[in-house]
């Protein structure tokens, strides 16, 4: 394996405070060392060594996303292991972590190795699993969530649908707060969403369709939390959408409460208005809201109530999507553009600026999955080189046709951004180089180049 130093750029690693000019080397897969000072790195160069000139870049740990949807197995068509590991590397992504709604359900060990052993063949982004809490996500009876941890399930959710039952809720907890496993909630009370297609208010009467309201939401992590404390286990609220489930985990979070949140990159942007009867790219679960709802999101982000991104990269078919609005599946796609359009929310905003968004896409979503002590989100003397290089002035227009994902359901389509991942390195092998896929695994196990 290639000996590489990353030259000149400004290192950000949140989990150690550093954010300055250093370079990187990498040796056998791992950080080998990182030399801030002239004399370190002019010791740091060697004629066996690979140069990579960073100037004027961001070298940052790899960036995580932890709520993904693969489809695999079942929905091949709409996204697979591969073609989800490509999109999550083009994006910046060196690890990901997949949900289990698929069909049939990640409920089992052996589907949990399934997917771990269709994720090795890639030789792309890492992809860490995410077990169902239930048998078949039903809600009804417990899945052996001892056996999907004792293979390698990083946390436990029926995500795409809640734990409706407080009962259930509360065996779910103990079972994850015993494994020392984050449980990640779909907060959704399902009586109160019958027929809802998105934010119940103006638009949704104007536009005839069904209203979602925001306490469907709430009611739900007012819930989780206090059934929690008996458990004390890592409680994670997916993809908030509501100013008032932000104040709600912020209380919660003030009162010593172990939960944490997460915000994506369609609720940073994009409100009610963006849903009408033809874009049903905008359809998605949670609901878009308001303007309002955005800067109670934002504020939450800033003030670190909000510790996780996460793009809830959902895939979908054209023909899928190609309906009325009512009828359309929940869902859109986001890893290849979600860097860009988290700086074009937050920090272009000067809401916050690149180090606390590099922390919200790596340590945060590295410790919610507990593979910090790996190492996993930093960058750590001895620990692996997953690295991603980020050029924050490269502009480019964002273009669906042109993505790794199977699917084409992402309403940025067309759009001007700021920000893109240039270079990705795994395990210390380079997986993106100059902002071109290094190389892919077909599902057999052949490697071909990029573009076959």
């Amino acid at each position: 394996m290639a000996r590489v130093i990353l030259r000149g750029g400004r290192v950000i690693d949140p989990a150690s405070g550093l954010a300055e000019t250093a370079d990187v080397l990498v040796e056998e897969g791992r950080i080998a060392a990182i030399a801030t000072s002239a004399q370190e790195r002019t010791r740091a160069n060697a004629a066996d060594v690979a140069i990579v000139q960073c100037e004027g870049k961001l070298v940052v740990p790899g960036l995580i996303d932890p709520h993904v949807h693969l489809r695999e197995p079942g929905a091949e068509h709409k996204e697979t292991i591969a073609s989800g590991a490509a999109a999550a590397v083009c994006g910046g992504f060196t690890a990901i972590c997949c949900m289990p709604n698929t069909t049939p359900a990640i409920d089992l060990p052996s589907t949990v190795e399934f997917v771990q052993m269709r994720a090795a063949m890639t030789g792309l982004a890492r992809v860490h699993v995410a077990g169902a809490a239930t048998v078949g996500r039903k809600g009804e009876q417990l899945a052996p969530m001892g056996a999907m941890a004792g293979v390698g399930a990083v946390a436990f959710t029926d995500d795409g649908d809640c734990v409706a039952s407080a009962g259930m809720m509360g065996k779910v907890l103990a079972v994850c707060a015993s494994l020392g496993k984050a449980f990640m909630q779909h907060c959704q009370d399902p009586t109160l969403t019958v027929g809802g297609v998105m934010n119940a208010g103006v638009t949704s009467a104007r536009l005839g369709l069904g209203g979602w309201p925001a306490v469907a939401e709430e009611v739900i992590i007012e819930r989780d939390i206090r059934l929690n404390r008996a458990h004390h286990c890592r409680y994670h609220v997916q993809h908030l959408s509501s100013a008032g489930s932000v104040d709600i985990v912020r209380r919660a979070r003030a009162a010593g409460e172990r939960v944490s949140a997460e915000a994506s990159p369609h609720h940073l942007l994009l409100t009610e208005e963006a849903c009408t009867h033809t874009n049903t790219n905008a359809k998605v679960n949670p609901p878009l809201r308001t303007d309002a709802d955005i800067r109670c999101l934002i504020e939450g982000i800033v003030d670190g109530t909000i510790e996780v991104l996460a793009t809830d990269h959902a895939p979908h078919s054209a023909s899928e999507k190609a309906v009325d609005f009512a009828s359309a599946p929940f869902g859109l796609i986001g890893l290849e553009c979600a860097l860009p359009l988290y700086a074009k929310a937050l920090v272009d905003r000067g809401a916050i600026g690149w180090e606390q968004l590099i922390a919200l896409l790596t340590i945060g979503p590295a410790r919610l999955l507990g593979i910090d002590d790996a190492g996993f989100g930093q960058l750590r003397v001895g620990g692996p080189a997953d690295i991603t290089v980020i050029d924050p002035n490269a502009g480019w227009t964002i273009d669906a046709q042109s993505f790794e994902s199977r699917s084409r359901n992402c309403p940025f389509d067309g759009w001007q951004v700021r920000g893109r991942a240039t270079d990705v390195l795994v395990g210390g092998r380079w997986v993106l180089r100059s902002g071109v896929l290094a190389a892919r695994t077909r599902p057999t196990g052949e490697m071909v180049a990029h573009g076959s």
